[in-house]
């Protein structure tokens, strides 16, 4: 396949015909990479059955794993979902544009395909401009998951997406890197009180400030993929089931007092070196979490360029709502190996 590559990292005219040219492609069927402020999605029509089944062939993603739809208005939301509508806009209106998934019933108009085989669907508003742009301009909801080879550390620059898609996509958009870095916060709205499937920089007790209550965090999100306690026969959510952010090399993160990681990393760190082996190491500032989610997949991705043959991190401070969205990537990337110290 030919991949065209556009620059619309600052939306002037000739930004404004690319982002046109992309959107009837995707309207007709394509596929189209695009910034958000998360991380970069790959798009197709969400109503078209073919075009979303090839995003799962393009990244190689499992057809049971829904994907996200993303909307340019407020009011295609009811086109798209049913259920609690009414604590669904209350939602909207708060944080849309931005950093925020909802699953909610779905309506019969949308795919099977774009939701795993589920009753329900997934849509967010994204809050970068060229996003919306394109999404007004193909005209409709956007399936999008992120645009990166199934697996692989999400990609937050256009470099990282260019990597993985070329040759697999009709349209690479590249923009500015991705504000913050990590996926979306994915509240579920189909049982009495709202779940959080997916932790996010937004928060639950942000969103407590406009459900009334902090919601609780699915017990799911602590389990281990693939283990017996830990594996969904259907994910109700991207990221529930299947190995997500893995660098190339192993990876293992060191969690206790500061001092004794930092110790325990430079130990490990000095005896795989003596015998050959090039090693990476990640440590955060302290309750940086914002520059820390900025960084992570960038960092890891920077590893695999590097060609490390292990990566050895230290924990961030996961009692904090945005630490615990933090860790909850870094675990997954470590396949859960961590050490306490």
């Amino acid at each position: 396949m030919r991949t065209q590559v556009y620059d619309v990292a600052e939306l002037n005219e000739e930004a404004l015909r690319n982002i046109d040219v992309a959107g009837k492609i995707l309207a007709e069927g394509g596929l189209v990479a695009f910034p958000t402020e998360t991380v970069y999605g790959l798009g197709a029509n969400a109503m078209n059955p073919a075009a979303a089944a090839d995003i799962y062939l393009a990244k190689g993603r499992p057809s049971d794993n829904p994907l996200i739809v993303h909307i340019a208005d407020i009011s295609q939301l009811e086109k798209l979902a049913s259920g609690q509508m009414e604590v669904a806009l209350a939602l909207a209106e708060a944080f849309w544009p931005g950093p925020l998934t909802m699953i909610l019933p779905k309506q019969k108009c949308v795919p099977d395909v774009t939701t795993g085989g589920l009753n329900t669907v997934a849509v967010r508003m994204p809050q970068d401009a060229a996003a919306l742009e394109l999404i007004r301009r193909a005209g409709v909801p956007v399936a999008a998951p992120s645009a990166n080879l199934s697996g692989r550390p999400s990609p937050t620059a256009g470099a990282h997406v260019i990597q993985d898609l070329f040759g697999r996509v009709d349209v690479i958009l590249t923009g500015n890197d991705c504000r913050i870095g990590i996926e979306s916060t994915i509240l579920d709205l189909t049982g009495e009180k709202a779940v959080v499937l997916r932790p996010g920089l937004l928060t639950p007790e942000e969103l407590g400030t406009v459900l009334g209550y902090i919601p609780e965090i699915d017990p799911g999100i602590l389990k281990k993929p693939g283990s017996e306690e830990g594996q969904n026969p259907a994910p109700r959510a991207p990221g529930m089931k299947y190995k997500h952010y893995a660098p190339k090399a192993p990876m293992e993160i060191f969690s206790g007092d500061p001092r004794r990681v930092r110790q325990a990393i430079a130990d490990k760190k000095a005896a795989a070196e003596a015998e050959g082996k090039a090693v990476g190491v990640i440590l955060f500032e302290e309750n940086a979490f914002e520059r820390a989610a900025h960084d992570l997949f960038a960092r890891l991705r920077d590893m695999d360029d590097r060609g490390v043959d292990l990566i050895l991190a230290g924990a961030v401070n996961d009692r904090d709502s945005r630490g615990f969205a933090l860790m909850n990537r870094m675990l997954k990337s470590a396949g859960y190996r961590i050490t306490h110290v």
